[in-house]
């Protein structure tokens, strides 16, 4: 007994899926009837899985009629919820399943139901009935007035949750302001981040290399997608009324673990490691002539002179290798001498306020502490290094700093 086939990954019998990687959804490689595909991820649902497949069915039936599917991702229930959704398969041929064998998690879940879609919007909801099912049609009408996400959300007017006790509600608000702190620029889209239930256009993820963890997929579509429009649809969070609640301390600190991933994959880390390379060129030629200029054997010019003009051949040099290297993306689109000695001026002033401050350091180790006054140098250099790099991806090369994440 098995589902209708499709992009060879319905199936009752196991999937085996690698675990880890990063996750892609690929653009269709033909034309799809079906507009929306609504992935309900499972495990242990065997007593709601009927009733959340009847009451989608009845509320989309009506507006989409065909052109919706419904894909049930299990992952292998020891309550066989599966083979439960299988069955309505006899009576639904818009409902599709998928068994996992080998790899578990709720986001991992919806990203292989994605996979599996052939819809152009793509949505989740829990099985649980927490997500009140006939939100899903506010939702589709936010989309298909243009929005790229729809988001059920319980924190704007109209929304709430039902009996959760203060200690979930403390924990709930800890976390999304923990991910202000930490992803302003993404979890502060929304008023609801942790929220998982919505719907995205598959062109906004498309390639996206997506590495969910725990069950926030919301924040990875909102940190990888290319989301423009975003609309929220308010709902009241219910307590099940089947089955066994699966929140508890791990998901928080699968939480914590997945906004600092993000944090880290939206730096630019390669183009750092270019700035920092470029800046040791730059230590060699400044500890160079500061010795030639300042050592008592050597010229023994003044120290904060020997220094002006040491940094000041610097920043030639670094200018120069981040020009035609670390930026070359943008010194490339940005041609012209009249635009290179605008990027020069913007680069001298960056590092004029870096430079004072790396003076300054010098000064305070060497005068104060009895630092060697090469060793002061190093450390000083260190410091500023990163104070450097971030104003220089502000002001020098900003273009730098738009990413296909926005």
């Amino acid at each position: 007994m098995t589902a209708p086939a499709a992009d060879g990954l319905d199936a009752v019998g196991p999937i085996e899926s690698p675990p880890g990687g990063a996750f892609r959804i690929e653009p269709r490689q033909q034309a799809s009837s079906i507009r929306l595909s609504v992935v309900i991820p499972t495990f242990n649902e065997g007593k709601n899985i009927v009733e959340i497949v009847r009451r989608l069915t009845d509320l989309l039936d009506g507006p989409l009629g065909d052109a919706y599917e419904l894909i049930v991702v299990d992952d292998d229930s020891p309550d066989r919820t599966w083979e439960t959704a299988q069955e309505l398969t006899r009576q639904n041929s818009r409902l599709r399943v998928v068994r996992r064998v080998g790899e578990r998690g709720l986001s991992t879940a919806v990203i292989r139901g994605w996979q599996a879609a052939r819809g152009d919007v793509l949505a989740v909801i829990d099985a649980d009935l927490q997500h009140p099912p006939e939100v899903t049609l506010g939702l589709w009408n936010e989309v298909d007035r243009g929005a790229d996400l729809a988001v059920a959300s319980r924190h704007v007017e109209g929304g709430g949750v039902s009996d959760w006790s203060a200690v979930r509600r403390v924990l709930s608000r800890g976390a999304q302001l923990l991910g202000l702190f930490l992803l302003p620029g993404v979890v502060g889209r929304v008023s609801d981040p942790m929220s998982g239930y919505f719907m995205v256009r598959r062109t906004a993820i498309e390639g996206a290399a997506m590495s969910p963890l725990g069950y926030k997929i919301l924040i990875e579509v909102l940190g990888r997608g290319k989301i423009r429009w975003i609309a929220e649809v308010p709902y009241v969070f219910r307590e099940r009324l089947e089955g066994e609640s699966k929140v508890n301390w791990r998901l928080y600190v699968d939480y914590l673990r997945h906004l600092l991933r993000l944090r880290l994959s939206r730096l630019p880390i390669d183009r750092f490691v270019r700035f920092a390379t470029v800046g040791s060129s730059g230590v060699v030629v400044d500890m160079g002539l500061l010795y030639l200029l300042s050592d008592p054997h050597m010229l023994a010019w003044g120290l904060t002179r020997s220094k002006l003009c040491a940094a000041e051949a610097a920043i030639a040099n670094n200018f120069f290798w981040n020009d035609t290297w670390t930026f070359r993306d943008v010194a490339r689109d940005q041609k012209g001498l009249r635009a290179r000695l605008a990027r020069f001026a913007k680069f001298q002033l960056v590092c004029l306020s870096g430079l004072i401050l790396n003076t300054a350091l010098l000064n305070q180790q060497f005068n104060y502490f009895g630092v060697n006054r090469y060793l002061a140098n190093a450390v000083a250099i260190g410091i500023v290094t990163g104070y450097n790099f971030w104003l220089v991806m502000k002001l020098s090369w900003r273009a730098t700093v738009v990413t296909p994440n926005g």
